[in-house]
């Protein structure tokens, strides 16, 4: 079977290097190359964390294109719960490499429209804030063309928010691209927090990932350790959602997964409710359904199948 092949728009954090540390041992996905954004840390932070994050995983050859240094129109917000750099706590290898010359919004156009002109189209995982998209998008929309789909995470939907009272972080770092991309026509899985939060990363996991992930079982305990938000009022139980991470899942193992299809919108003009997402679960805005949001996960699942894909460091090959 063909690899799928896409391209990686993040903002590493921990969660992101979760789910680029799964792609990168997944031999299913031809990673044409990771565009890092503004979001949870600046550009800068970013860009040097993905580079890391190669370095750490044994893929030098997956090239890195710098984004947007900021959101379209709002001013920067970053994260809070990934330590100072992004990272934790934690010290990743020093990258040999260095970022590409190209931009990621040029690479991001120049690829989708190769895409579009022979039809093997692209599948865009973006786990952070889309500026990168919605600017190449805003330059030349015919790139939609070359998009087989977007899975993104982000948004809140039956769930509350994660940043303020009604908005999910990556929606608010960036709610006017995520409005530019939600209006685009593209097709798009949204797993939201209403799916995320179904899946905690809990103490007990992270002894496990520890156990089986090899060569880098100590970077990849302590990452996880630092991501325990220890609020179980919130989640109901000790450890942390596993947000980005769930991208690469529904692609690899769609199976693990339940949606239902709805027209959402991203509050973009409203200060008390920045970045919202409002599904149309039931018809009433008259407008044909752009998301099909994951509403149901199999959370023993989806742990098992990184138990499995990170146990692939342990081997002496890795992909």
């Amino acid at each position: 079977m063909k690899p799928i092949s896409i391209i990686v728009d993040c903002d590493p954090g921990i969660d992101d290097t979760i789910a680029l540390l799964t792609a990168f041992v997944s031999p299913e996905l031809n990673i044409l190359g990771i565009t890092p954004v503004c979001g949870n840390q600046p550009l800068e932070r970013t860009v040097r964390n993905a580079l890391q994050v190669c370095e750490l995983g044994g893929r030098p050859d997956i090239p890195v294109f710098a984004g947007c240094f900021r959101p379209m129109l709002r001013e920067p917000i970053h994260g809070q719960f990934h330590g100072k750099t992004g990272l934790g706590n934690t010290v990743l290898p020093e990258p040999e490499k260095v970022a590409e010359s190209k931009s990621a919004v040029d690479f991001l156009i120049e690829t989708l429209t190769e895409a579009a002109r022979t039809g093997e189209r692209v599948t865009l995982c973006c786990l952070g804030p889309m500026t990168n998209l919605a600017v190449a998008l805003r330059m030349k929309p015919q790139i939609a063309e070359g998009v087989e789909r977007i899975v993104m995470m982000g948004g809140a939907y039956r769930e509350p928010g994660n940043r303020t009272m009604t908005s999910e972080f990556n929606m608010l770092a960036d709610p006017h691209a995520a409005h530019v991309v939600f209006s685009s026509g593209i097709p798009l899985v949204a797993l939201a927090l209403d799916a995320t939060h179904q899946v905690m990363l809990k103490p007990e996991h992270v002894a496990e990932f520890s156990r089986v992930s090899g060569r880098i079982s100590q970077t990849l305990a302590e990452l996880m350790a630092f991501w325990d938000r220890n609020d179980v009022r919130r989640y109901g139980s000790r450890g942390g959602p596993l947000h980005d991470p769930l991208v690469m899942a529904y692609i690899l193992a769609p199976h693990l997964f339940q949606t239902e299809k709805a027209r959402v919108f991203v509050e973009h003009e409203s200060e008390l409710c920045m970045g919202q997402t409002i599904a149309d679960w039931y018809g009433k805005s008259g407008l044909e359904p752009n998301a099909d949001i994951v509403t149901k996960v199999d959370a023993e699942g989806v742990i098992a199948f990184f138990l499995d894909r990170l146990s692939r460091y342990a081997e002496k090959a890795v992909a």
